[in-house]
């Protein structure tokens, strides 16, 4: 990082500057710290601003590092066995446990979000046509959520920026104007926990395409050579630190996680909304460490209390 210094008159304005090279793209950071600054002024404000620089490289980097990730062949071994063990088989689910798991995910995956339906609304409504006294938006949503779990049984795609935006469309088609579009310009995320503490920061507008082609690129690279509860969980992570859209990503990630897992021969997975403070400290785990052990360990828990539903 280096000091520029632009004279305007009389006056002198300083800025902190700092190229990050990322392949043959080259991205300019800059910070403005003041006119006609002493050298103490200048000293403290350089700082200030060279901690506001790394976080905004942080925000650049947050995909191109972890994807860099290589797993030991022991790692991958163990993580096959793992996947054996699952007490569940995609072949020995019926008709019925197929259904049973779309309503039990559709309520889940709504109320880690908010939705205000019980686990009996979801299933009057999905199975009875049946309104209950409730938010439109959130019942739109439960057959949203439904639907989009049969699109991703029945396509053979497993991803493309196009099928991350048909996900998002079929959920939210009936409850929000923007649904199957990603951020427009402008349009940055920042999420908070109840007490207003920001624990999660969405990639920059601008580089949202660019991301998601990166992520689709390692994916790709990699679904041979990874077992299928890795490239879920990659995928799912990575794709929640994008935050791609104005809302809905939760949602749209959990269905692209198990369009991963079904495409691999893996069961569907539920994330239970009483597991919900568990299942985001896997992810800030991930976004700060780059570990995947605690998100791999959440998936087959679940996996286990899905079997005892699905009995």
């Amino acid at each position: 990082m280096h000091i520029e210094k632009r004279k305007v008159g009389k006056k002198i304005k300083y800025y902190l500057a700092h190229s990050y090279r990322e392949g043959e793209r080259v991205h300019k950071f800059r910070k403005y710290l003041g006119v006609n600054l002493s050298s103490e002024k200048l000293k403290e404000r350089k700082k200030i601003a060279e901690k506001l620089i790394l976080e905004e490289i942080h925000k650049y980097r947050m995909i191109k590092d972890p994807l860099k990730f290589e797993l030991t062949d022991k790692k991958i071994k163990d993580i096959r066995k793992l996947e054996r063990e699952i007490p569940l088989k995609i072949s020995h689910l019926s008709e019925k446990d197929w259904k049973l798991f779309s309503e039990i995910f559709t309520y889940n995956t709504n109320a880690i979000e908010g939705s205000k339906l019980n686990q009996k609304e979801v299933k009057d409504i999905l199975e009875e046509d049946k309104w209950p006294d409730k938010s439109k938006e959130d019942i739109a949503e439960a057959y949203g959520v439904e639907e989009a779990i049969r699109f991703v049984r029945q396509t053979k795609e497993h991803i493309s920026i196009e099928l991350i935006k048909k996900i998002h469309k079929i959920v939210f088609k009936n409850s929000k104007p923007f649904a199957g579009k990603l951020r427009k310009k402008g349009e940055e995320v920042v999420v908070q926990d109840k007490s207003g503490k920001i624990v999660h920061e969405g990639a920059p507008q601008n580089r949202i395409s660019f991301l998601l082609k990166e992520l689709i690129d390692w994916y790709n690279k990699n679904k041979t050579k990874y077992p299928a509860l890795v490239l879920g969980a990659v995928v799912h992570n990575q794709f929640e630190n994008i935050h791609p859209f104005t809302d809905g990503n939760g949602r749209v990630g959990r269905i692209l996680l198990n369009n991963i897992l079904i495409k691999h021969n893996l069961p569907p997975i539920n994330i239970d909304l009483k597991n919900s403070r568990e299942y985001y400290k896997t992810l800030k785990e991930y976004d700060l460490n780059k570990n995947l052990k605690p998100t791999i360990e959440l998936y087959l828990k679940e996996y286990k209390a899905l079997k005892e539903k699905l009995k």
